[in-house]
């Protein structure tokens, strides 16, 4: 177990290794206690990575509801890909219902994405993670200079971690560019989701993410309707707590 006095020596050493070295480092400590967070592009390639290194590796992707069909089949391809079972997390029906009836399907329009991502993303991730020791995600700090120009190797999570239950953050891809990812999923012919060869490049839920145009950065096409520099949904509180 890496002790969390520990984690600032070890992610400033890690800073600069392999993301199949962080993921190593990661079952090193955690064995198949280490889930991976699935969602789009990079996490194709976190996940063919610590496949490589463990068959055994969990997997889990959140279902909001509200996902392109695009999504759930490249969810559903992934899965077939590795023969690996991916755990589906959905938001708590009574909650959700509750939101939709009070205030209809687009309310985030006006009042803004955090109490629509809190139903339907962080409430099930936070139950999700109340079980869970450790978990990688495949955040790269080219993704959005506002809010992960940052991200470490390995950290704390600041978001779900408790002073009774400390929980252990990998971050492999947090050095590797978009340019990169795609190098890799082309090179060895991984799955990816079709919307990206319509312009989406950074994709969430589809009231919510649009294409991107030249020379505007890939998380421009999130929540393009808030403030630029707040573009997280909350899965990834942490980042805002670490820039102040």
């Amino acid at each position: 177990m890496i002790e969390p006095s520990h984690i600032a020596e070890l992610a400033a050493r890690y800073a600069e290794k392999s993301p199949q070295d962080i993921l190593k480092l990661a079952f090193e400590h955690f064995g198949d206690d280490l889930w991976l967070s699935f969602s789009g592009a990079e996490d194709v390639v976190l996940v063919d990575m610590a496949w490589k290194l463990n068959r055994n590796v969990r997997v889990f992707s959140l279902d909001t509801g509200r996902l392109h069909p695009e999504t759930y089949r490249f969810i559903e391809q992934v899965r077939e890909h590795y023969s690996l079972p991916i755990e589906i997390l959905s938001p708590d029906h009574a909650r959700l219902e509750a939101l939709v009836r009070e205030k209809g399907l687009f309310s985030f329009y006006k009042d803004g994405h955090g109490e629509c991502c809190g139903i339907r993303k962080i409430e099930p991730l936070r139950r999700k993670l109340a079980g869970v020791r450790a978990w990688a995600t495949g955040q790269r700090r080219d993704q959005s200079p506002g809010t992960r120009s940052q991200v470490a190797a390995l950290e704390l999570d600041a978001a779900f971690s408790t002073p009774e239950r400390p929980l252990y953050k990998f971050n492999p891809l947090a050095q590797m560019t978009s340019a990169e990812v795609w190098g890799y999923i082309r090179m060895l012919e991984l799955p990816y989701n079709p919307l990206h060869e319509r312009g989406f490049i950074s994709i969430g839920c589809e009231p919510c993410t649009r294409p991107v145009l030249p020379n505007q950065h890939e998380r421009e096409g999130r929540w393009w309707w808030e403030e630029a520099t707040h573009k997280e949904c909350g899965l990834h509180a942490g980042n805002l707590i670490h820039k102040g």
